[in-house]
């Protein structure tokens, strides 16, 4: 049965009243609720200046919330069936860095996969935390890592009893899901604390024909992306809580070191009327969205040199469970690259994708997507294949490499060690000083302290040639590394930086 209190925008309606009150504004920001008249609010009118305030009487302060904010929150953790929430107005990567630094010190361990978002690898560094990396379960056929399996989680686990948390990413950025309830169940019989990516899950809150959310399995603390499969706008994001493991002091401290003093009314508002329409209209319409997402799927495998991902083909892999609301379709056999797909159908069929990998494209679907968007991704899908499949040509090999760096030392400590630039042909075995990964998704090659093998180098150079976006700290085809002549740690003395 719902609650009719979810019916409330608290948020959302005092910043309306204000934006309507005609208020005198002798406050920031400086565009004085839209007097200030140019081409963005010629496009998207008035209205949207009018809710960008600044914490205004009566509108709350979202570094020590008592008001609207406060409320608005506590509905968002009851939607969510967790104890506490806090609002993020610099999307899910701040949730992350909190919740790693609230939880672990420095050298603390984290059990953690490898296939992490650069957050996770930048929160290691301000915590200082240790990080044991576990290895994600490897998809040869369709070129990527998948989730961490149960007994590998296990056996980290039976490695390090010593672990202060344990991190999991569900679901993956392709839909892949773990058994997190076990995983969960089995971290805190050892006084674990379980942590949660949740960036592509916030769907799972508000339909049980989805795969359990992170808040129902039991997990102490999930960042979750509202903005991008809950409706909110870009950006907004929620960290939800649970138990007695989470020390909510510490945590509120450790937001307000890493949140703007100047938080987006916006953003917040739009969370709060997000969590309304998913509250109740969120079961009935994800039910559809599956609907139409199972028959596309259905009708996507019927074209010739296409592979689509179901839940059948996770499972029959040893997998554990599959987000139906995730497209992922191999279009390698058709003789391009994921990478070649993606740009052809922008390009071409004005089809814009979530993500491309070396073999496969993304599609993310939310109750936003309709009958016709999944007709015209078929059709598109069927014209490609019909101007490149050829059965008789030779299929290009198609490169998919997943290997593990060494690590020398953790991330905090190469971080603060002298540096030195190197090309990148000249960068084989040294200790890597800065994160290099493609974007998106945001997974590092090789993060700080890792020695950087030949695999590294080649798959960088890889996905230069593909046109890929490369993140690095620098743009002129140089690689940070650690000097090693001027670095004590080399020399083997010194104790941590």
């Amino acid at each position: 049965m719902k609650d009719d209190k979810q019916n409330k925008t608290p948020f959302f309606t005092k910043l309306k009243e204000y934006g309507l009150s005609n208020v005198t504004s002798f406050d920031v920001p400086g565009h004085k609720l839209g007097k200030i008249s140019n081409e963005l609010e010629d496009f998207i009118g008035q209205n949207a200046f009018l809710l960008d305030s600044n914490a205004p009487l009566g509108l709350d302060t979202l570094s020590k919330p008592r008001g609207v904010i406060k409320e608005a929150e506590k509905l968002m953790a009851d939607a969510c069936h967790a104890e506490k929430c806090y609002f993020l107005t610099n999307g899910t990567t701040t949730g992350i860095l909190a919740m790693i630094m609230a939880t672990c010190r420095a050298n603390d361990k984290i059990i953690l996969p490898r296939n992490v978002h650069k957050s996770i690898i930048n929160a290691l560094i301000l915590s200082g935390a240790m990080p044991i990396f576990v290895k994600p379960d490897i998809d040869i056929e369709l070129g990527i890592a998948n989730g961490v399996l149960y007994d590998t989680y296990a056996e980290a686990i039976g490695n390090h009893p010593d672990a202060k948390a344990l991190f999991i990413i569900n679901p993956t950025y392709f839909g892949v899901v773990s058994d997190i309830k076990r995983i969960t169940e089995l971290a805190h019989e050892n006084d674990i604390t379980v942590l949660v990516d949740e960036a592509h899950g916030a769907q799972f809150y508000f339909c049980d024909k989805l795969p359990l959310s992170a808040m129902e399995a039991g997990a102490d603390i999930s960042a979750t992306s509202i903005h991008k499969t809950g409706g909110s706008f870009t950006q907004s994001s929620v960290l939800l809580a649970q138990g007695k493991r989470i020390d909510h002091v510490r945590l509120r401290s450790t937001l307000n070191m890493l949140q703007s003093t100047s938080p987006s009314s916006l953003l917040m508002a739009s969370l709060d009327v997000a969590r309304k329409t998913m509250y109740f209209e969120g079961q009935q319409r994800i039910v559809k969205l599956i609907e139409m997402a199972d028959k596309a799927r259905e009708n996507l495998k019927t074209i010739p040199g296409l592979k689509v991902v179901d839940r059948d083909y996770i499972i029959n892999r040893g997998g554990f469970d599959f987000d139906s609301t995730k497209i992922v379709i191999k279009v390698s056999e058709l003789g391009l690259s994921g990478f070649e797909v993606f740009q052809k159908m922008r390009k071409n069929y004005n089809i814009q994708l979530e993500l491309a990998e070396s073999h496969i494209v993304l599609a993310v679907l939310t109750i936003g997507n309709s009958k016709d968007d999944l007709d015209n991704l078929y059709l598109s899908m069927k014209d490609l294949a019909r101007r490149y499949y050829k059965i008789r040509n030779r299929l290009p090999k198609i490169k998919f490499t997943y290997t593990f760096p060494e690590t020398y030392v953790r991330p905090r400590d190469a971080y603060h060690a002298p540096k030195i630039q190197l090309p990148l042909e000249e960068t084989y075995d040294e200790v890597c000083a800065e994160s290099i990964m493609i974007y998106p998704p945001g997974i590092p090659f090789v993060i700080p302290g890792e020695i950087i093998s030949q695999d590294v180098i080649d798959d960088i150079k890889f996905y230069l040639k593909k046109g890929s976006v490369i993140h690095s700290d620098l743009d002129n085809g140089y690689i940070k590394v650690i000097d090693k002549e001027h670095w004590i740690k080399w020399e083997g003395e010194g104790d941590e930086f």
